[in-house]
């Protein structure tokens, strides 16, 4: 059946709906709540698994993900995890630029990266093809990689 504007110029669902394939049904109106200031917050290591700094904007569909992805406590995961954070906190930032505890968090959570990034480099290598030197040539595809040097564990 081919959903056609009726007289009034609204489609033969109805005003209040939206077709489906062989079908009407209810238009949906989606909320989205702003976040209060200073929310609670998970641990780095929690928000990287969960997916969310903020346990407020936990999903409960994301339970079942969750229980199949725990991560090793490694150098290179709690990079990841303090990455995650930050930006995390940026994005909240952009919303509550006044929340000054947050900014302090995210600006300790940068100073913590670059410290843990510089250390990890130092002995693995580099993690990015632009965390290469000059004196160092292209080197970012010799043997060993991280995780063979035990960057990963």
């Amino acid at each position: 059946m081919e959903d056609k504007p009726s007289q009034g110029g609204t489609s033969a669902c109805g005003a209040g709906n939206g077709t489906l394939p062989g079908a009407c049904a209810p238009l949906a109106f989606p909320y989205v709540p702003m976040q209060e200031n200073n929310p609670v917050r998970f641990s780095r290591m929690e928000a990287l698994q969960t997916g969310t700094l903020f346990p407020g904007l936990d999903l409960p569909f994301k339970a079942a993900i969750q229980a199949r992805t725990k991560l090793a406590n490694t150098a290179l995961v709690e990079l990841m995890a303090l990455d995650f954070a930050i930006d995390e906190l940026g994005l909240y930032l952009t919303t509550h630029s006044k929340d000054q505890e947050a900014l302090q968090l995210y600006w300790s959570y940068i100073n913590l990266a670059k410290e843990g990034r510089e250390k990890y480099q130092k002995k693995y290598g580099p993690l990015l093809q632009t965390d290469l030197t000059p004196d160092q040539g292209y080197a970012w595809l010799k043997d060993p990689w991280p995780w063979d040097e035990g960057g990963n564990v």
